[in-house]
């Protein structure tokens, strides 16, 4: 996968800039390659320390996407292509034991390497979106998925437009939600969070804005009027802490034309039920009672479908998620989801996920599991052990 991101500075007559990082893979519907994640990072790091730079836009070629997520396809290879891994999944009928022996490959020189390198630099890009001293606008179009959503949720000025569909849909791919989601679906009223995460279901702009996943609804064509307006506005008037609060109001006052191309909402009149439902003690539970949700339309069919389809391997990674790091810092969520993102590559059910939907397209996994009550619940504590002493961890200079 070829993507690149275009890297320009807006000038303000001020003599100010608003610094525009711009993801350019829309064949592939702006998926994230490592290259790409470095470029991004690198160049906040940069801009974070020029004083002539006001804020930070993010956005994306094309109208179908934001960002789809990751470069699973890269991921996948390194993992089909690793002969370690290879060699152990040759077992015929593997026990409980063999998995967790396969999610702590220690003779894996491609995968193992190659999965710590990207997971480690999508996170750190994800946090610096989220501690960054200066202002950024997110500009949420189209698709919002996985790895994009991860670079959406942190900025400071996050504006969907009514196209827009936020998602994490992991649950069809045999991982789970990663890129900080163990912290922000925590931040979600009580059992949405895991609603969304057992069922992949999407997010329109409505919803995102009543769930605070979102700032501002704008429609597309008025992107220029804000680009026009951060040019011409007098930033040498504005202290710098002052800044984002002028950003706002900006934003705030464009987003009152594009009120009337609000969609209707699809999550909010099914969010009593939702809430009930996810409110549960055991997995189990939670799955019957989001089936016996009553309603028709297709936004709840599509739910249920993916949370019937989806890996139960990935429901309980989820439900441990959201049950056991409630009170657990972003850094600290970021830290435990690199261990467990490596294991979950290494463990084969992200592999199989990924061939199915992606590869062979039959959208048939052979899941390690076949249902949720099968699964060993051994190997989804062993998949949270830290794949390092505390200090070891690649992303310990996170402040």
């Amino acid at each position: 996968m070829t993507g690149t991101v275009n890297i320009f500075e807006i000038r303000c007559g001020s003599g100010h800039a608003i610094g525009v990082l711009e993801l350019n893979n829309a064949s592939s519907l702006n998926a994230l390659t490592l290259t790409m994640l470095r470029t991004i990072q690198q160049q906040l790091l940069h801009w974070q320390h020029d004083e002539n730079i006001v804020s930070v836009m993010i956005q994306a070629v094309g109208e179908k996407a934001f960002c789809s997520g990751a470069d699973i396809r890269a991921l996948y290879y390194a993992i089909e292509n690793d002969p370690a891994l290879t060699a152990v999944e040759q077992v015929t009928t593997p026990t409980v034991d063999d998995y967790i022996h396969r999610a702590n490959n220690d003779n894996s020189y491609l995968a193992k390497p190659f999965l710590i390198d990207y997971f480690t630099i999508e996170y750190s890009c994800d946090y610096l979106i989220h501690s960054y001293p200066k202002p950024i606008i997110a500009w949420g179009n189209g698709l919002v998925m996985g790895g994009g959503l991860g670079l959406f949720i942190g900025a400071s000025h996050r504006v969907v437009t009514p196209s827009a569909s936020l998602a994490m849909p992991e649950m069809n791919i045999g991982l789970y939600p990663d890129v900080g989601a163990t912290w922000f679906l925590n931040q979600l009223p009580a059992g949405i969070g895991l609603f969304l995460g057992l069922t992949g279901a999407d997010v329109n702009a409505s919803d995102a804005l009543d769930l605070a996943m979102a700032d501002h609804l704008i429609v597309d064509k008025d992107r220029e009027r804000l680009i026009k307006q951060l040019k011409h506005y007098p930033w040498q008037n504005v202290a710098e802490n002052q800044i984002s609060a002028v950003i706002t109001e900006i934003l705030t006052e464009i987003a009152i034309d594009s009120e009337r191309q609000r969609p209707p909402s699809q999550m909010i009149p099914y969010f009593p039920q939702i809430q009930a439902a996810c409110v549960a003690p055991t997995l189990e539970i939670v799955y019957q009672q989001i089936n016996a949700i009553d309603g028709l339309g297709c936004w709840l069919e599509k739910a249920k479908q993916t949370l019937a389809n989806g890996s139960p391997l990935s429901a309980h990674i989820c439900f441990q998620q959201m049950q056991q790091y409630q009170q657990a810092s972003l850094v600290e969520c970021f830290k435990m989801e690199l261990s467990l993102s490596v294991r979950c590559g290494l463990v084969g059910e992200f592999k199989e996920g990924v061939r199915a939907r992606l590869i062979d397209k039959d959208a048939q996994p052979q899941w390690l599991y076949k249902t949720i009550s099968t699964v060993d619940i051994r190997l989804v504590d062993s998949l949270f052990m830290p794949l390092w002493q505390q200090q070891a961890n690649p992303l310990t200079d996170l402040m």
